[in-house]
């Protein structure tokens, strides 16, 4: 499957879970002539099936949906109630007497799966885990080229084994979550340019660069290093139509100089954002706290409540290391901007 053929322009917009890629972002980009991208991850197959319609109304181009690879995790009552009492010195302040707990820890793979199936977008992405060989010949079947997300040169290799069509190779500097899962999330340090040249070595597939890549400028290099495509996902978050949170926004378009770092303090995987004081008072406890799903999930309702009076302190404000050169526009005139600085002499 030639994956390249389906977007003119090499640019992918990264997928942003928890409601920044809109129907109206997703299709601008592919309307544009890069490859747009939904986050497929937190929804519900029938949420799935909206937002692909809405999508569709939108432009006849093809675009990309993006999963999370997990199980359903059955945490103990005792690890719940211990990541509850570690995490009381950011719910307390809000006047709660217990911190309210989630209806469920996840969306179920499985039946989001099949619900790709039957939606066959042009291109499906995944990241925390690797698919089966059977998923990958499954998908192509559907005919869904499948890309896998990876930070060591070893995922890279891992993903063209069992098939798929190419590789994002994510650098440290990417915003959001990191999809490590072959070694300890700490140890896959890589920054971007060293992944791309790793991995552009180690595999035959195309490999898509991301991390750090906020210009056209930026694009021209990682492909002069061997790139097929880049992956850009923080300045998409600050365009008009981006669904993030206004305060978000603004914090973004703002930042000053507030570092970004990575942490598991809000969702249990390790994850770059601009730093705050939901990350501050947990630093000390972090690494005690339970993995992906269920501190995700635990966070959620403390997240929904910070947006309610747009508190910045207590959100999770996913951005790469180069968010200061964030550039407030909308989407179409972000693309065409990136194009021409891309095809500057």
């Amino acid at each position: 499957m030639d994956l390249l053929n389906l977007f003119p322009q090499p640019i992918i917009q990264g997928p942003m879970a928890g409601g920044s890629n809109t129907p109206a972002l997703v299709s601008a980009v592919s309307n544009a002539g890069g490859l747009g991208s939904l986050a497929g991850s937190l929804l519900p197959p029938d949420t799935l099936r909206a937002q692909v319609e809405e999508i569709r109304k939108l432009t006849g181009k093809p675009f990309m949906v993006n999963f999370f690879v997990q199980n359903i995790p059955s945490p103990s009552k005792e690890e719940v109630q211990q990541a509850v009492e570690l995490m009381r010195p950011v719910w307390e302040p809000l006047g709660w007497k217990e911190l309210p707990l989630p209806a469920k820890w996840c969306e179920d793979f499985a039946a989001q799966f099949e619900t790709l199936i039957e939606l066959k977008p042009a291109v499906a992405s995944f990241t925390f885990n690797i698919l089966q060989r059977g998923q990958v010949q499954k998908l192509h079947a559907a005919g869904i080229a499948v890309i896998g997300t990876v930070t060591t040169v070893e995922e890279a290799q891992a993903w063209e084994a069992i098939g798929a069509d190419a590789v994002i190779a994510s650098g440290v500097e990417a915003g959001g979550h990191r999809g490590t899962f072959l070694v300890d999330q700490t140890a896959a340090t890589l920054g971007a340019l060293d992944l791309l040249d790793g991995v552009v070595k180690a595999v035959r597939i195309p490999v898509i660069s991301a991390g750090n890549i906020m210009t056209g400028t930026d694009i021209r290099d990682r492909l002069a290093r061997g790139a097929s495509a880049v992956q850009i996902g923080t300045a998409f978050l600050v365009t008009d139509e981006s669904g993030i949170h206004p305060s978000y926004k603004q914090k973004l378009l703002h930042c000053g100089e507030t570092p970004t770092r990575l942490t598991r303090a809000f969702s249990g995987r390790y994850a770059r954002g601009l730093e705050n004081a939901f990350m501050q008072r947990l630093s000390a406890v972090e690494s005690q706290l339970p993995a992906y799903p269920v501190q995700n999930a635990l966070t959620t309702v403390i997240r929904a409540e910070a947006a309610k009076t747009g508190d910045t302190s207590l959100m999770s404000l996913w951005c790469g290391t180069g968010v200061a050169r964030a550039r407030g526009m909308s989407c179409k005139q972000l693309m065409e901007t990136l194009i021409a600085e891309l095809h500057q002499a």
